[in-house]
């Protein structure tokens, strides 16, 4: 029986990295080890592995992301109350609030505020992760109001 052996130059390389089977429907990858696994090498080599740590792919995946977070969506103040009492637990709740009502207004601010929003509703449609985006997005605020504008 003959012993998987690939080139040393690219044997390397793949070490290098994390790789990842595309996501599932629930968002999960399974991790790949190319450099090692004769099955996991022939994907790599059709072109179905991705390496995390890829800057290509990652300045892609950010700027397709940043897109989808910054879109300008503005709702009415009743409607982020709830948006607000559904993500933060009750002593957050006036605070976290009140930020996103004056970075609405603010005009570097208001990035986050759309961040909120956004990532509110992904996780409305059922992608957990972005509860945390939503936090993330009121501490960026709190964040960016300082500053003048």
């Amino acid at each position: 029986m003959n012993k998987f052996r690939i080139p040393r130059k690219t044997k390397k390389f793949l070490k290098k990295g994390l790789w990842l089977y595309p996501a599932d429907e629930k968002g999960n990858s399974l991790m790949a080890t190319p450099a090692r696994d004769e099955e996991d090498f022939y994907a790599y080599k059709q072109g179905i592995l991705r390496n995390l740590f890829d800057r290509k792919n990652s300045k892609q995946e950010s700027k397709e992301y940043r897109q989808k977070m910054n879109k300008a969506v503005s709702v009415p103040n009743e409607t982020l109350r709830v948006y607000v009492d559904e993500i933060f637990r009750k002593d957050l709740r006036n605070s976290s609030y009140y930020t996103l009502i004056e970075a609405k207004s603010h005009p570097r601010a208001v990035i986050a505020y759309y961040n909120f929003i956004n990532a509110y509703i992904l996780n409305q449609k059922g992608e957990e992760s972005y509860g945390n985006i939503c936090c993330l997005a009121v501490d960026r605020a709190k964040e960016l109001l300082k500053k003048k504008p």
